[in-house]
């Protein structure tokens, strides 16, 4: 019967509306739940790169490794930051694609036509290249073609490359102010009470280098 409707009868326009509003609202979900994630990977950098400069100051045989390490949590927060930045903004345009999708889909209900939009066909061709979006927003694309709003299928994912352009460039300046930022101006200067460690050194640094491949583990998950 479904099939049999599909071929003699015009789709309805607000079940077309349902479905690309469903699809939306479960990309605006995952986002934010991967936005929450990234927080809590931020917060915990943040701890390790504290405790790391503790470390410093009580042991002053450690301190070349903190500084080091403590380098190395920085980059990883600063990895964080962008991302949570790049949810961010892809969750604002999708928001943006919602409400034009809602006013084609209300000029149509008014003229009894829809006429195909250049500009979120741009907002979804740039949605549906990255990692976190791209079966849904593909899903959302052949959804907006069927009902007329855009008039071409997007494109393909972005490379990994090309969304982390330009992370390496001034990245040792952002690390100094990463850790400016936490320390104060100077390693191990903190007014925030920290955890001590455990006692076993090389316990320690096994635990703090599994503890960033955890925190590196559910980064790319998020990209994936």
């Amino acid at each position: 019967m479904q099939s049999f409707k599909a071929v003699f009868f015009k789709p309805d326009p607000q079940d077309q509306k349902r479905k690309c509003d469903s699809i939306i609202r479960k990309n605006v979900r995952g986002l934010d739940r991967d936005i929450i994630n990234l927080k809590v990977t931020e917060q915990k950098t943040k701890s390790l790169i504290l405790q790391a400069s503790k470390r410093a100051q009580k042991n002053p045989s450690q301190a070349n490794q903190a500084t080091a390490e403590t380098r190395t949590f920085a980059r990883e927060l600063l990895r964080v930051r962008k991302q949570a930045a790049r949810l961010h903004t892809s969750k604002a345009q999708l928001q943006s694609v919602q409400m034009q999708v809602n006013e084609a889909f209300a000029v149509r209900k008014i003229e009894g036509s829809l006429k195909a939009s250049t500009s979120i066909m741009k907002d979804v061709n740039t949605l549906v290249r990255l990692p976190e979006l791209t079966g849904t927003m593909q899903e959302l694309s052949q959804e907006l073609m069927k009902a007329g709003i855009i008039e071409e299928m997007v494109g393909d994912t972005l490379p990994d490359d090309q969304l982390l352009e330009g992370e390496d460039e001034e990245a040792e300046t952002e690390v100094d102010k990463v850790l400016s930022e936490l320390l104060k101006g100077r390693l191990g200067t903190t007014d925030q009470k920290i955890p001590d460690l455990p006692v076993e050194e090389e316990e320690e640094a096994e635990d703090r280098e599994a503890e960033l491949e955890q925190m590196r583990g559910r980064l790319e998950a998020l990209k994936s």
